[in-house]
């Protein structure tokens, strides 16, 4: 078996930089541990779950997606390129993996989406076996696993006490990195090391299912008076995809652009009218469980979290799906 020594992962890097590739991977950044671009000098973290997820780089927060452009007799559209850079996303958890399918079948449903698709395509994915979890992952309750190869094109395994790791590519695109990660491997006995315990904390079918029947639940009530309505659940969910298109002009030309959005803010659902049929946090509270666990079920058929935990550690009040679901599947399995 060969063995790639943990203290080589920047080299892999810029060998992979020096073939073309953009580089993603968790990164050191202060106190905390974010996926950005590597740069020559950057230290790969891949023991912890970055605080934010790929959607980042396959679903920016604001792009523009038309242009308009200006003259004194009207306007001519100016049709824009999709552009996409080769990229390796490296040491990607399995829950952030799942996520990607979610947004593939969103970006493909009915018009494919050019933008997210090139940049898609151009994507490969080198995906880490979770070594360890902390009490917010969740992802054995919504399907996944801390070992899932599903979605990606090669996938990490630390070994030998987390000095060194494996790789095996499982897709074509993963096998084409073979080689740059081969200039940094060599034989060696591999002592695979434990895969991260994520114990099942809810039935997800059960969530589901009382979802389909509560939508008039005083429990939405109770979860609004919590919720601060900041989005920023939404914002570092590796699965969540809403957003919002606006037009910003010059004298020249307007642009279209796609944002980022929410649907626990207060503005996403206002009409100009003035009406609002989502008024308060406790509808759109609601409005957040039931898509993510009915609604994209009933469309994709898989639900629209993967288990990652980033919403209970980033909440301000503590607010984590995983505590909600719990409590409603405890409270319909004791019926």
């Amino acid at each position: 078996m060969t063995l790639l020594k943990l203290s080589n992962l920047s080299d892999l890097a810029a060998a992979l930089q020096a073939q073309g590739y953009r580089v993603v991977a968790p990164i050191q950044d202060d106190a905390v541990v974010r996926l950005r671009s590597w740069r020559p000098g950057d230290t790969v973290r891949i023991a912890a779950l970055p605080v934010n997820s790929p959607k980042d780089f396959l679903f920016p927060r604001c792009e523009a997606i038309g242009r308009y452009v200006l003259d004194r007799d009207g306007f001519t559209s100016e049709d824009l390129p999709a552009r996409a850079e080769k990229t390796v996303l490296l040491g990607i958890r399995p829950c952030d993996v799942a996520a990607l399918a979610g947004l593939d079948s969103v970006f493909a449903w009915g018009y494919p989406d050019k933008f997210y698709g090139e940049r898609r395509a151009a994507t490969t994915i080198v995906s880490l076996v979770c070594p360890s979890a902390d009490d917010d992952c969740f992802c054995t309750s919504v399907g996944g696993a801390p070992d899932s190869t599903v979605g990606a094109d090669a996938m990490l395994r630390l070994c030998n006490g987390g000095t060194a790791m494996t790789f095996a590519s499982m897709t074509e695109k993963g096998k084409a990195l073979d080689a740059v990660f081969g200039q940094f491997s060599s034989p060696g006995e591999a002592a695979v090391d434990p895969v991260a315990e994520v114990p099942v904390l809810f039935n997800s079918e059960v969530v589901t299912d009382w979802c389909s029947k509560s939508f008039e639940s005083t429990v939405w009530r109770t979860l609004g008076l919590a919720c601060l309505g900041c989005g920023a659940c939404a914002f570092m969910c590796p699965a969540c995809h809403c957003f919002d298109i606006q037009d910003e002009s010059t004298d020249a030309q307007v642009d279209r652009l796609r944002n980022w959005d929410s649907c626990g803010f207060s503005q996403f659902t206002l009409h100009a009218s003035g009406h609002n049929p989502r008024p308060d946090q406790p509808a759109r509270w609601r409005q957040r469980m039931m898509h993510k666990f009915r609604y994209f079920k009933e469309r994709f058929g898989r639900v629209a979290c993967t288990g990652c935990g980033r919403c209970g550690r980033l909440c301000p009040t503590g607010m984590a799906i995983s505590d909600v679901c719990r409590e409603i599947a405890r409270a319909e399995e004791v019926r």
